[in-house]
């Protein structure tokens, strides 16, 4: 499918046409009377009026609906399922093209991979990092072939995961954790700092800021990526991290709800569990992300935490979680996009096909980096053709997708 400009629509003619005629008449010295008597004027407004009343008739819904929220379900509508359904991918260059360990620059082969799975977004790590000219070639290249833009994701959230920043250490931020007392500004400029250098090299995504709040101290996988062991310090400072991230024009990411800052394990090895009732973690861990959603986040991840006191299921197959409570208890509207599905806690447990399958049944809208990618969208398109999923759930989350997308310039 293709996707044209915006095209505005033909301003009438007919207030000049009157205002030149009364002047005519007026001149005569029969302006008022002729135009009254003889109804000349009426006539007119009604004709000129007839134009532009006659238009917004014919779709008074999107005549009053937002621009992003139009040109999105123009482009849906030409869109086939199988086109949707790659929209809602996020994976690495080396998922999109076959039998390549490493992926550093991008031509005909990324180009023709390109057509056959037009995918959402691709997610760069430190391996596809040679240079800033390299990035920024490899990178624009990537976004030409793509007929409706691309997200391009990073995980650069300062200190311990960086991949920019740690790879050419010409900027260096030191753990967020580190910067906690140093109050909203220091946060938000961080954010702003972290924007505007990924932006640099061609990046509109950013997966940060770290909501979780390192509240057990035995936690080893967030520990100091937190912005604070305080869940009311911690949501002040993720709120305004949103606010720098948006300064400098970058897409972000709340990530890990519901919390992956008090468990015990890691989810990258292992299942991971949040020993804490629902209302617990209303109070406690999801404050911050509460706070962040307000201030305006673009995309919350979930993670792959099970919350026995909810569901006995990674909370990326739960409905519960990301469609009752995270829609509709934490009011987010934006998109919704997974933990890496190569993470054990769920790669162990479920394969590509299954797992992409209910992430979506339970509210995800973008899927990132599965195992076996091709065969995961493959199996999402035949569940659509089975009745399995409703086309309808998939426009749902590819709307949100493209609204994104337009809001940001990917899509013009």
């Amino acid at each position: 499918m293709r996707s044209d400009r915006h095209k505005h629509k033909k301003k009438s003619k007919a207030p000049k046409v009157i205002l030149s005629l009364v002047v005519i008449l007026g001149l005569l010295g029969i302006g008022g009377y002729a135009l009254q008597h003889f109804g000349i004027l009426e006539g007119l407004l009604q004709g000129g009026s007839q134009e532009q009343s006659q238009q917004e008739q014919e779709d008074p819904v999107q005549s009053q609906m937002p621009y992003e929220e139009q040109r999105a379900e123009e482009i849906l509508a030409e869109m086939t399922l199988e086109e949707k359904v790659y929209q809602m991918f996020i994976i690495s260059p080396e998922s999109l093209l076959v039998n390549y360990d490493r992926v550093t620059a991008a031509g005909d082969i990324t180009k023709a991979a390109l057509e056959e799975c037009p995918i959402g977004g691709l997610l760069y790590s430190k391996p596809n990092f040679e240079s800033k000219d390299q990035i920024l070639t490899m990178i624009n290249n990537t976004q030409s072939y793509s007929e409706l833009g691309l997200f391009v994701s990073v995980d650069e959230e300062g200190g311990n995961v960086s991949r920019l920043m740690s790879t050419f250490r010409d900027v260096q931020l030191e753990p967020m954790f580190n910067y906690k007392d140093q109050g909203a500004e220091t946060a938000r400029e961080n954010a702003r700092t972290i924007g505007s250098y990924i932006a640099g090299y061609g990046f509109n995504l950013d997966f940060a800021p770290v909501a979780d709040v390192w509240s057990n101290p035995a936690n080893t996988v967030i520990g100091t990526r937190a912005y604070s062991d305080d869940y009311l310090q911690a949501a002040e400072l993720v709120s305004a991290a949103v606010q720098g991230f948006h300064d400098e024009g970058m897409i972000c990411t709340l990530k890990h709800f519901p919390g992956h800052g008090d468990t015990a394990e890691d989810s990258h090895y292992s299942s991971a569990y949040v020993k804490k009732t629902k209302e617990q973690l209303q109070q406690e861990e999801w404050v911050p992300f509460k706070a962040g959603i307000e201030a305006g986040a673009d995309m919350v991840m979930v993670g792959h935490q099970i919350v026995p006191e909810i569901e006995e299921v990674p909370a990326t197959v739960s409905k519960v979680i990301v469609t009752d409570i995270l829609r509709g208890e934490l009011g987010f509207e934006g998109v919704v996009v997974t933990d890496s599905l190569k993470m054990a806690a769920v790669n162990s447990n479920y394969s590509s096909e299954d797992l992409v399958i209910k992430c979506i049944e339970a509210g995800s809208d973008m899927l990132l980096d599965p195992s076996n990618f091709r065969s995961a969208a493959k199996a999402v398109v035949a569940a659509v053709d089975s009745g399995v999923i409703s086309e309808e759930r998939i426009d749902e989350s590819v709307k949100r997708i493209l609204k994104l997308k337009i809001q940001y310039g990917i899509i013009e």
